[in-house]
């Protein structure tokens, strides 16, 4: 029997000695059905974020005992920067490892491309296998996205291979962007060295005890990206601009989903990793980012630290409660006329009935495009005759030129936290 199919029908035991000096020795364990993370001994539920970039001081003020990352030099930090950093907050690192992606050009019929890259993988895992704070890897991220070669299948088992041979003391998983039965059968099939999947769901997360079900997927698992809805998944506008949800409905979303979805799926989901503790540009600057380009928390903060700790934090973001623009939701397809006078009513709330600060801007609507949360540049602000007043009552003059914008509010507490909405609107 493969290690694999140990996996499905219950969980593997790594377990090493470890020296007071050495690593830390992560298993998994199943007790009377339930699968978890063993760190020397002790059980270990998985209550982190994603984090390339992010605040690693604030995510453990928050609550959480774990961060991923996407690889192990993120270009402004090396892993073992990241991993010492975690290791002074208290976190464990879920230590990505970069793979190439067959929608970025590798070939995995390159045999001696592959060689090199598992070559370089290793001097990676040679550096960084040691290090107390390392809780597994992650082999590769959502590499089944658009892809046709199966081939990958079999290098990330090689490279898991190659990780247990010279780190006896970690896991290692891969993760899938959701989960379908093509991958599981082929991964059951051939790949009996990933010791556990890992999976990527939004809006579709929802639906997970579906897909699971349909994958054919009974072995343990940890939701390594969820949040927001994706900009996939909502309503579009007639010009098939993806409308936001605002800061409010995102916390409602991930509320239902991290109460319903992750913990209600107690005994395989070894706990997960809400995306992202950090700022991005993914569609808009707001979209995905737990904060604003600021630094400052934005509402689902609040409700994972809520979840995290069992405590609401002491001082909470401010609440979107509307957002029209001349009368019109922002689902409803607004067009305006270039150089018009036109009107943005927001409703909003404080909990702690803090001082608030609106802001605004308006954005040309995105047009470089990523792809699986590749890079995107932030679209050109434009530069209009624009009043925003403390009550929400906001105007604004069209830009002149014809096209798609989007108009972003920012309602600040002066506290470190901000709620945000934005209305995409065509000049026509």
């Amino acid at each position: 029997m493969t290690a694999f199919t140990i996996m499905l029908s219950g969980c593997i035991n790594n377990k090493t000695d470890q020296s007071e000096t050495g690593p830390r020795t992560v298993e998994m364990k199943e007790n009377n059905g339930v699968c978890r993370l063993y760190v020397d001994g002790e059980e270990f539920y998985v209550k982190g974020a994603g984090l390339e970039f992010g605040n690693i001081e604030a995510l453990a003020k928050s609550g959480a005992n774990s961060f991923r990352t996407w690889r192990t030099d993120n270009g402004k930090q090396s892993g073992k920067e990241v991993l010492d950093k975690a290791q002074e907050n208290d976190l464990m690192v879920l230590m990505g490892i970069e793979v190439g992606r067959e929608r970025h050009g590798y070939d995995y019929n390159d045999t001696a491309w592959v060689a090199k890259q598992k070559k370089d993988i290793r001097r990676q895992i040679m550096e960084l296998k040691d290090h107390p704070a390392l809780l597994a890897w992650g082999i590769g991220n959502e590499l089944n996205l658009h892809y046709t070669n199966k081939k990958v299948w079999d290098a990330v088992d090689d490279i898991a291979k190659m990780i247990h041979e010279i780190d006896g003391n970690h896991p290692a998983t891969t993760m899938l962007a959701g989960i379908g039965k093509e991958e599981v059968d082929y991964i059951k099939a051939n790949c009996s060295n990933i010791d556990f999947l890992s999976i990527q769901f939004y809006g579709d997360i929802e639906n997970l005890d579906q897909r699971l079900e349909e994958s054919g997927y009974d072995g343990p698992y940890l939701v390594t990206e969820w949040g927001a809805t994706g900009h996939w998944e909502v309503p579009r506008t007639p010009w098939d601009a993806p409308v936001e949800q605002t800061s409010t409905e995102k916390a409602e979303a991930i509320k239902y989903r991290y109460e319903n979805m992750i913990l209600e799926n107690n005994d395989k989901c070894m706990g997960s990793y809400v995306f992202v503790w950090g700022q991005k540009q993914e569609r808009t600057p707001t979209w995905y980012g737990l904060f604003t380009e600021k630094g400052e928390k934005m509402e689902a903060i609040d409700v994972m630290q809520y979840h995290w700790t069992g405590e609401w934090p002491d001082n909470r973001s401010p609440k979107i409660l509307k957002a029209e623009m001349n009368g019109m939701d922002r689902y409803e397809g607004v067009k305006i006329n270039s150089g018009s006078f036109n009107k943005v009513d927001i409703d909003f709330k404080d909990p702690d009935n803090d001082s608030l600060v609106i802001e605004c801007e308006i954005l040309k609507e995105a047009t470089d495009l990523g792809d699986g949360g590749d890079f995107e540049s932030r679209p050109e602000a434009i530069n209009t005759d624009m009043e925003c007043s403390p009550g929400g009552n906001i105007s604004f003059t069209a830009p002149s030129q014809k096209g798609e914008y989007r108009f972003f509010v920012y309602v600040r507490d002066n506290n470190g936290h901000a709620g945000t909405v934005n209305i995409p609107f065509k000049v026509e």
